[in-house]
C-alpha cells in the first residue's frame, strides 16, 4: 500500500495519522544561527544585550514562538483529530464535516489522499454511495495505486450495478496484488453474471489455491460444474461441503434444490426437513417443500407447506395458484 510514512491503514477501513516531531535538534538550531553584523550592530546596543551568544538564543525564542503561531489556532492535524475522534464516537455528520473542512484548510497537503479516503468511508457508512464514489475517486486521483481505495470503490460500484467499473477496479487490484482473496473472487462473480466461466473458474481456482476450505469459491466452483453439465462433480463437491458445514441453512438449501433438479426428490425433502429444524421460520424454505410435493401429487402435504409459507409472511397472490392446484 502507498501512503505517507505517518500513516497507517487501520482494519476498520479509516486511515489514521501519527504525530512527527517539530524539530529534530533545538540545541543544534540555536548554536547555527548566524547573525548579519549590521543587525548585530544595531541590536546589541538597543537591548542591552552583552554578548553575541545572548543575542543568539534571543533569535532562537524568537523562532520557536513564530514556528508555534500556527499551533495555536485549530490546525489541519486537530481537525484530523477530531474528525477522527468523531468516527470513533460513531458521530458520522461531525465527521464527515471535520474532514471536509481540513480538505479545505490545507488543499495541496499530501494527505489529503487519506482525508478522502476516510471521508468516502464515512459517507459509504452514512448510506451517501454517490458521494462515498466521488471521495475515493479523489483519493485515487493522488494514490491511484492504492489498492485499499480500489477495493473500497468497487464495492460500492458493485452496490449500484455498474459491473463494469467493478471489474475494472478489481482488476486493478489483481494487477497490483495478484493473490488477493478479495478481488479475485468479487471479479469471478462478475465473471460469473457475464456468463464467462472459463475465466470464473480461474480466479475461484486461484483462491482455492491459496485457501482450499474457502466456501465461496468452492460454492462458485460447484455452481460452474453445474452450469457446464459435470453434474456428479458437483453434487460430489457439494456433499463434501455439507459434510464441512452441516448447519449452514444456505449449503443445505442449495443441495436440497440440486437434488430436486436432478430427479432426487425424497433427498431434497430430507435437505428441506433439515433446514426447518435449524430455521424454523424459513419461509422459501416450505414454498420449495410445498412445489416439491404439488410435484409428487402430494396435495394434501403441499397445501399445509404453502399455508405455514403464508404464516410466515409470504403473500397470498404469489402463492394463489400453487394453492388451486392443492384442491
Amino acid at each position: 500500500m502507498l501512503y505517507p510514512p505517518e500513516a497507517s491503514a487501520g482494519k476498520n477501513g479509516f486511515f489514521y495519522f501519527h504525530d512527527n516531531c517539530l524539530f529534530n535538534d533545538c540545541s543544534n538550531l540555536q548554536k547555527n544561527i548566524v547573525i548579519p553584523p549590521e543587525l548585530e550592530e544595531e541590536i546589541l546596543p538597543s537591548l542591552q544585550i552583552q554578548t553575541k551568544e545572548e543575542m543568539k538564543y534571543i533569535v532562537w525564542i524568537l523562532c520557536v514562538w513564530v514556528l508555534s503561531l500556527p499551533l495555536q489556532a485549530q490546525s489541519y492535524n486537530d481537525v484530523v483529530e477530531q474528525a477522527m475522534d468523531c468516527v470513533k464516537k460513531d458521530s458520522l455528520v461531525q465527521a464527515e464535516r471535520l474532514f471536509r473542512q481540513a480538505l479545505k484548510m490545507e488543499p495541496d497537503n499530501a494527505r489529503n489522499a487519506l482525508l478522502f479516503s476516510n471521508l468516502g468511508t464515512v459517507q459509504k457508512r452514512m448510506g451517501k454511495t454517490d458521494e462515498a464514489i466521488e471521495s475515493y475517486t479523489l483519493a485515487l486521483n493522488i494514490i491511484p495505486y492504492s489498492t485499499t481505495m480500489l477495493l473500497n470503490r468497487a464495492a460500492l460500484y458493485l452496490e449500484k450495478d455498474l459491473m463494469q467499473k467493478a471489474y475494472l477496479d478489481y482488476c486493478n487490484v489483481i494487477d497490483l496484488l495478484p493473490k488477493n482473496l478479495e478481488a479475485r473472487l468479487f471479479r469471478a462473480y462478475i465473471y460469473m453474471q457475464r456468463r464467462e466461466y472459463k475465466e470464473a473458474r480461474v480466479d475461484y481456482n486461484v483462491v482455492l489455491e491459496q485457501d482450499v476450505k474457502n466456501k465461496t469459491a468452492r460454492i462458485g466452483i460447484i455452481m460452474l460444474d453445474e452450469k457446464e453439465g459435470r453434474h456428479q462433480s458437483a453434487m460430489d463437491a457439494m456433499n463434501l461441503l455439507v459434510s464441512d458445514y452441516p448447519r449452514d441453512v444456505s449449503i443445505l438449501r442449495m443441495r436440497a434444490n440440486m437434488e430436486w433438479e436432478h430427479g432426487q426428490a425424497e433427498a431434497a425433502l430430507f435437505d428441506l426437513d433439515e433446514v426447518l429444524k435449524l430455521d424454523p421460520r424459513d419461509a422459501s424454505c416450505y414454498v420449495m417443500k410445498g412445489d416439491i410435493c404439488l410435484q409428487q401429487k402430494k396435495k394434501a402435504e403441499a397445501r399445509e407447506a404453502y399455508e405455514k409459507a403464508l404464516e410466515l409472511g409470504v403473500s397470498r397472490a404469489e402463492l394463489a395458484e400453487k394453492l388451486k392446484q392443492c384442491k
